[in-house]
């Protein structure tokens, strides 16, 4: 609990540090005037929720080759945190899509709609692995859906970024597009993003650890074995 405690207090002074330099020490858009300080915290959100489906990825390998499951609980947790994410990276992109070109969305923008069809993915995740009822397979199907999935991910915007864009801003095209004061104002927003879901995914994968052993008590003194939980250490998880 200790660490969990530095842990946020590390993510609020990140946050509010970059926050504070995007608003008083990045320098104004010469177009787009105040309104494209949002780029702060919609692309560190983007890259947060992208990076957080690989991380689930990355989990579910390892689940599926040592079938231990709590590799399966911590991609379970990156997917649905990254989900969380997504739908605060599409709110914030419909916002300023809106202040900067006068829409709410442009479809013929291949960045918008490439990271809609991840999102919409994915939210597909949940529903398939609560539908089977056999927790073994459950985890197994769950993982090789987060594998493909998030194999995915960086092939679909790999491919976006080789394309040529309509609309949507290239701001990592070049380093004249982002002047030194933004930089770092971008920088600490996205350490202090990445801190957030780092913290949040702790939070919930000990919540979900004490959880399940509370319920292996229970089992226990109710003169009833629970061999899965005793033996893993990590919870089953159950339909929400």
């Amino acid at each position: 609990m200790t660490s969990l405690r530095i842990l946020s207090l590390a993510t609020v002074a990140l946050l509010c540090g970059g926050f504070a330099l995007a608003a008083f020490h990045a320098p104004m858009d010469a177009n787009e005037g105040f309104v494209q300080k949002i780029f702060y915290l919609h692309v560190p959100l983007a890259l947060v929720a992208l990076g957080g489906f690989v991380f689930g990825a990355v989990a579910a390998v390892q689940h599926l080759r040592s079938g231990d499951p709590r590799h399966d609980l911590r991609s379970y947790v990156a997917i649905h945190l990254s989900l969380v994410l997504g739908i605060a990276v599409l709110v914030t992109g419909a916002i300023w899509a809106k202040a900067s070109w006068g829409i709410w969305w442009e479809w013929r923008e291949p960045m918008l709609v490439s990271f809609l069809i991840v999102f919409l993915l994915y939210c597909t995740y949940q529903p398939l692995r609560f539908s089977i009822e056999d927790r073994e397979k459950q985890s197994r199907y769950a993982s090789v859906f987060a594998v493909t999935a998030g194999a995915f991910v960086p092939l679909c915007f790999g491919a976006v970024r080789a394309a040529e864009s309509y609309i949507h801003p290239q701001t990592f095209n070049s380093t004249d597009n982002l002047p030194g004061s933004m930089w770092l104002a971008f920088l600490v927003c996205l350490a202090g993003m990445t801190l957030l879901f780092v913290t949040l995914w702790r939070f919930e994968i000990a919540h979900k650890m004490t959880r399940a052993r509370v319920r292996s008590l229970k089992r226990r003194l109710g003169g009833v074995d629970d061999p899965v939980v005793g033996r893993s250490a990590a919870p089953q998880l159950s339909s929400p």
